[in-house]
């Protein structure tokens, strides 16, 4: 009889809640199981903070060399390769859509091979996502959990509030925060809250709905002030998202991401285009969509959806239609093609079931604040008659487009192949340096991830959109 030996190690989530792989069986894989094969198991558990995982917890007790140790063995490692393949989370049960590609892997066939190579670990790091924005975050997340606790947030809370024009040691901290927010261009110098600062104050307030005075109080400090385990919860959040993605997308694609609300357009392979968008405004979210663009549309008209029409426009009475170039027709009312027109000049029209597309707009002031999430859902772009000329020219279709802008008409242009757009959401930037930036979270989706991770719920503060717009 072979001796037996008693493995007991920590794993990261219980199976009964797997995201990816439910169509995954958990019966005995087959032989394979030595001690080497436990050992790389155990150390890859014990390391699992690499990838933020290491608040998730469930113990698993087996015993080497008996039919039903290696398949406990089995269970755990396939558990746990399935939290580095597709995530602790399925994002298609936590949210109401979610249809993103997500990465495949038979991990049963993985296993199997793994032991009989030997080659345990090594099959269990190359199931994360290998990119170089994951080992960043990896990185950081390792670093800030490796720090002592600190001692007293980075921006006490001001005793007495902060007025414009004082001088105070905290500012420094402040003006770095909020050019890492966006509402400066690059951090004050000094230690005078000056008026650059006090007015990027003022548009943070009013974003948050604060009171739009530009004193430095209790609510503005915690706004800016994110201690470490925030910063670690957020960077963990983060991780999960990137395991959620397919680990090759396509090379010609364009990604949303809607906590920043900024485009990327990749061609080939290389980033070639980044540009700034509007993107849904808190309870009327943009969903986590993967869907194609397949046309472009010159001189769109806009059918107005029932919910803006009968909430927002209809009571306005027929002199707000007149003024807009909007008329009833067959019972919907639709705002005819032109410089007013709600979606501007162009439509980018995506092969969905929720009406979700890109397209101009005639408000382009918008694209001037620092949070852009203002829309019914639909998503904005920066210079969109300027984005569709580079995906005609690039799509081969440059003529039709031209001719199609020229008649003035709602006129549809084709793509020859059709373009994946992937609306994501991540709330960590990178400076030039290539450090994480924590951004804010303004649809709050962060916190039911960070649960399932393990974290303690935080107290946050709530993006507000008071700005009147009837757009899409």
């Amino acid at each position: 009889m072979r001796r037996q030996v008693v493995a007991s190690f920590i794993l990261v989530f219980a199976t009964a809640g797997l995201s990816g792989c439910d169509d995954i069986r958990w019966e005995k894989t087959g032989s394979g199981w030595t001690r080497d094969a436990v050992k790389q198991l155990e150390d890859a558990v014990a390391a699992r903070a690499t990838h933020g995982l290491d608040r998730v917890v469930f113990q698993v007790n087996a015993k080497l060399g008996s039919a039903d140790g290696d398949a406990a063995l089995s269970r755990a490692a396939l558990a746990y390769a399935d939290a580095l393949a597709h995530g602790v989370v399925d994002p298609a049960k936590v949210y109401d859509v979610y249809t993103v590609p997500r990465p495949r892997a038979d991990l049963r066939v993985g296993l199997q091979q793994a032991l009989a190579s030997g080659r345990l670990a090594e099959w269990l790091q190359g199931l994360a996502p290998q990119d170089a924005n994951y080992r960043k975050l990896s990185k950081s997340y390792l670093a800030l959990r490796q720090k002592p606790a600190a001692p007293a947030p980075a921006i006490p809370p001001p005793a007495e509030p902060i007025e414009p024009g004082v001088v105070d040691p905290r500012v420094p901290a402040i003006a770095a925060q909020l050019a890492k927010y966006d509402y400066l261009p690059e951090p004050v110098p000094g230690d005078r809250y000056v008026p650059a600062m006090v007015a990027a104050m003022r548009a943070m307030q009013a974003d948050y709905g604060l009171k739009p005075d530009g004193v430095i109080g209790p609510d503005a400090a915690a706004i800016l002030n994110l201690s470490d385990e925030e910063r670690a919860r957020a960077i963990a959040v983060n991780l999960e998202r990137l395991r959620w993605l397919e680990r090759n997308p396509p090379a010609t694609r364009i990604d949303v991401n809607l906590a920043a609300a900024r485009l990327s357009y990749w061609r080939d392979g290389k980033l070639v285009n980044v540009r700034k968008v509007v993107v849904g405004k808190p309870d009327h979210e943009t969903p986590q969509l993967g869907s194609p663009i397949f046309r472009l549309v010159a001189n769109p008209t806009w059918t107005v959806p029932r919910s803006i029409q009968e909430k927002e426009i209809a009571p306005k009475g027929p002199g707000y239609l007149t003024a807009n170039n909007m008329t009833w027709q067959d019972g919907w009312i639709v705002q005819g093609s032109g410089p007013k027109n709600s979606l501007g000049l162009v439509k980018f029209d995506m092969e969905n079931d929720r009406a979700i597309y890109l397209h101009d707009t005639p408000a382009k002031a918008l694209f001037a604040l620092t949070q852009r999430q203002r829309s019914h859902g639909c998503v904005r772009v920066e210079d969109a008659p300027g984005f569709a000329a580079m995906i005609a020219a690039d799509e081969g279709v440059e003529d039709q487009w031209q001719e199609a802008q020229a008649s003035g008409k709602e006129t549809f242009v084709r793509l020859k192949r059709k373009i994946p757009v992937r609306m994501l959401y991540q709330t960590i930037l990178f400076d030039e340096s290539g450090d994480p930036i924590v951004r804010s979270d303004p649809y709050q989706w962060n916190d039911r991830i960070a649960a399932k991770l393990g974290f303690a719920p935080v107290t946050t503060y709530r993006l507000k959109s008071d700005q009147e717009d009837f757009g899409p």
